[in-house]
């Protein structure tokens, strides 16, 4: 890849893995407009570590309590608040990660067309709109129950399915039950942790026993660019989604997904 096509590629990444817009859709979108070829195995773990790290140190005191809480009352009769929100990060994790498992290689093979992606991207995007229209707002993140985690969980592992868009499923999910737009947003970029190191360590582990050649000024530029996009992105929406709600996201959504169909028809 081009310095320019590793730039564009890490931003994408970085923007779409955290905003309700869906990452598999933005990055199918370069093959068919530009005919770019796929970025590869490597540089596909590299930006991925590059949004971990973002999400990791913006959250930092977040999951440096979380952890600490569940380490000292996660397994005590006497939880605590942020004790119980780690133990609903790793109930929400569950569902995705044997889902993931199981059924990665089947999604691979048979759920990677672009008319799937615009299919979902439109679907899901519409899922997302009627869940912010309806949404009470009753309930903070601290309220959050086990039922709570698990529905959230396995919105989540739909994410699998290529245009779904695993921030803007678990939001989705966040929002019916109740919780505010804020609240929602936070559990889903928590809960992005754990899948987004699972999938990284996957790839990686893919990527070594291909032993092709490694570009590592390429992965760096990436995982870099990919840092610098997903934690703006994390700030800026976080600052906003109260004010402005789901609907742009959910409009730019049904557009790039007729987008999609008529590169799919034409």
């Amino acid at each position: 890849m081009t310095l320019y096509e590793i730039i564009i590629l890490a931003i994408i990444q970085g923007l779409t893995e955290f905003l309700p817009i869906s990452s598999s859709a933005h990055l199918i979108l370069p093959e068919q407009l530009l005919g770019w070829r796929s970025q590869g195995l490597a540089f596909d773990v590299a930006v991925h570590v590059g949004s971990l790290l973002a999400v990791i140190i913006y959250f930092r005191h977040d999951v440096w309590r979380l952890a600490l809480a569940w380490l000292s009352h996660g397994f005590s009769k006497q939880q605590s608040s942020d004790s119980r929100l780690a133990w609903w990060v790793v109930i929400g994790t569950i569902p995705a990660g044997l889902f993931g498992f199981l059924m990665k290689d089947w999604i691979e093979l048979n759920a990677r067309s672009a008319l799937i992606i615009a299919i979902t991207t439109i679907v899901f995007g519409l899922l997302l709109w009627y869940a912010d229209a309806k949404a009470t707002q009753r309930k903070t993140i601290d309220k959050i129950t086990f039922k709570d985690s698990l529905f959230i969980g396995l919105a989540q592992a739909m994410a699998i399915i290529p245009g779904t868009s695993r921030s803007g499923v678990t939001m989705t999910a966040g929002l019916m039950l109740g919780l505010d737009r804020q609240s929602a947003a936070r559990f889903s970029f928590l809960l992005s942790m754990p899948i987004i190191l699972a999938a990284g360590l996957f790839s990686a582990l893919d990527l070594l026993e291909a032993k092709t050649a490694v570009d590592w000024s390429a992965l760096l530029y990436g995982a870099g660019f990919s840092f610098v996009a997903a934690y703006l992105c994390i700030h800026l929406f976080l600052s906003w989604i109260s004010r402005i709600g789901m609907l742009p996201f959910v409009i730019y959504r049904l557009i790039l997904g007729v987008v999609l169909l008529i590169f799919v028809f034409y």
